[in-house]
C-alpha cells in the first residue's frame, strides 16, 4: 500500500513539474507584435508595423483567412503572421468622440420650422431617398453649416436629423482635434471618417468648427501650422466620400465670420443655415415644449413670452427649470405664473452679471 501511494504522489508531482516547466517556457517566449494587414498575396502579405514601416512577410498555415485592414499578431524575429487579433480596438479616436443613437424627434424642437424643413431637404431626403436625386440627376450637398449665437438649438437639430434617418451620431469638438504632436490631429480626422464608414449611416457633427477651420495665414507658429494640417485633412476627407452616400457632415460654429472660405465652397459644407434667437411665436412654441410635462396652475404663457425677448431657447429651458425650483422651495407641486416671472428675472440678472464681468475683464 505504501508503494502504491508513493507512486501516485510521484506521478502527481511529475505532472505538476511539467506544468510549471511549460508555464516558464511560455513566460520566456518572445511577445507577439500587433500589426495591420495592408495587402495579401496568397500565403504572403504586406503588413504595417506600429512605427509605420511596411514589410512583405509570410502567413502561417495555421492562421485563419485574412483580409486587408485586419489586425494581426506577428512573431517579432521574422514578422511571420501567427494569428488574427479580434480584441484590439482599432480606433483610438473613440475616446475623443461621442457615439450615440439619439432619441430626439422633430416634435421635441419648438419654433424652428423653417430650419427643420431645410435640414430635411439637405440631409434627411438624400439619405432616405437617394433614388430621387439620381432620377433628377443632381447631387445634394455633402453637409451643412449651422451657425448663430450659442443656445439656439444647433446641436438639437443635428441630433434630430440623426434620429429621423436612424443614423449613428458621431460628435466631436473642434478643439479636441488640436493635438500636441505633429500629425496626430490629421490622424484623428481620418479615424473619425473610418469610424463613420463602419457605423454608417452616420452623421458627423463637428462642434466649434472654428477651432480648426479658421482662416489660414501665410506665416504662423508651429502650432498654427499643425492646426492647418488637421484642417487640410478634414477637407480631404469631405472631398473623399460620395454626395449620395450614407455619411453626412454637419459643422457648427458661433463665429462664421472667421471661417476659411475653403470649408464653405460648393462640394463641401456649401449650405449655411443661420440659427438665430427665436421670435415671439417661436419662443411660445419652445415654452410649450418644455412645459408640456409640468404641473401648472393658472399661467398666462403669452405674458411670460413677452418678458423673454432676446433670450435663446436654452435660456427659455432654464427659465422653466428655475420656475419648477421656485415651486419646490415653497413645498408646492404646482408651478404658478409668479414662479415663471421670478425665473425670468433670475436668468436675466445672471446674464447681465456675466456681461458686466466680461466688460470688466476685457474692457
Amino acid at each position: 500500500m505504501n508503494i502504491n501511494q508513493l507512486e501516485e504522489e510521484s506521478n502527481m508531482l511529475r505532472e505538476t513539474v511539467n506544468q510549471l516547466r511549460s508555464e516558464v517556457e511560455r513566460y520566456r517566449r518572445t511577445p507577439l507584435m500587433l500589426c495591420e494587414v495592408r495587402e495579401l498575396y496568397g500565403n504572403q502579405a504586406v503588413i504595417k508595423i506600429p512605427n509605420g514601416n511596411q514589410f512583405f512577410v509570410e502567413v502561417s498555415s495555421e492562421c485563419e483567412k485574412l483580409k486587408p485592414g485586419d489586425a494581426v499578431l506577428v512573431e517579432q524575429k521574422n514578422l511571420t503572421i501567427v494569428k488574427k487579433s479580434r480584441s484590439v480596438k482599432r480606433h483610438n479616436v473613440e475616446k475623443f468622440v461621442i457615439v450615440e443613437k439619439p432619441k430626439i424627434s422633430w416634435e421635441d424642437i419648438g419654433g424652428m420650422h423653417s430650419h427643420i424643413n431645410e435640414i430635411k431637404e439637405v440631409i434627411e431626403l438624400p439619405m432616405l431617398k437617394p433614388e430621387l436625386f439620381e432620377k433628377v440627376g443632381i447631387d445634394p450637398p455633402k453637409g451643412i453649416m449651422l451657425h448663430g449665437p450659442p443656445g439656439t438649438g444647433k446641436t438639437l437639430l443635428a441630433k434630430a436629423v440623426a434620429s429621423s434617418t436612424n443614423s449613428t451620431f458621431i460628435e466631436i469638438v473642434g478643439s479636441e482635434l488640436v493635438q500636441k504632436f505633429i500629425g496626430e490631429g490629421a490622424k484623428m480626422v481620418k479615424e473619425i471618417f473610418q469610424l463613420a464608414n463602419e457605423k454608417a449611416p452616420a452623421i458627423i457633427f463637428v462642434d466649434e468648427l472654428d477651432a480648426i477651420a479658421a482662416r489660414r495665414i501665410e506665416i504662423g507658429t508651429s502650432g498654427e501650422r499643425e492646426v492647418q494640417r488637421t484642417f487640410m485633412q478634414l477637407l480631404a476627407e469631405i472631398d473623399g466620400f460620395k454626395r449620395l452616400g450614407n455619411i453626412k457632415v454637419i459643422g457648427c460654429t458661433n463665429r462664421k465670420d472667421i471661417l476659411d472660405p475653403a470649408i464653405m465652397r460648393p462640394g463641401r459644407l456649401e449650405r449655411q443655415i443661420y440659427v438665430g434667437l427665436p421670435e415671439r411665436e417661436a419662443r411660445k412654441e419652445i415654452f410649450d415644449v418644455h412645459t408640456k410635462k409640468m404641473s401648472m396652475g393658472e399661467v398666462n404663457i403669452q405674458r411670460i413670452v413677452e418678458l423673454t425677448e432676446y433670450l435663446s431657447g436654452a435660456e427659455i429651458k432654464a427659465i422653466c427649470t428655475e420656475a419648477g425650483y421656485f415651486a419646490i422651495r415653497d413645498n408646492r407641486t404646482t408651478v404658478t405664473e409668479d414662479d415663471f416671472k421670478n425665473a425670468v428675472q433670475k436668468i436675466k440678472s445672471r446674464d447681465d452679471t456675466e456681461e458686466g464681468n466680461f466688460r470688466e475683464m476685457f474692457g
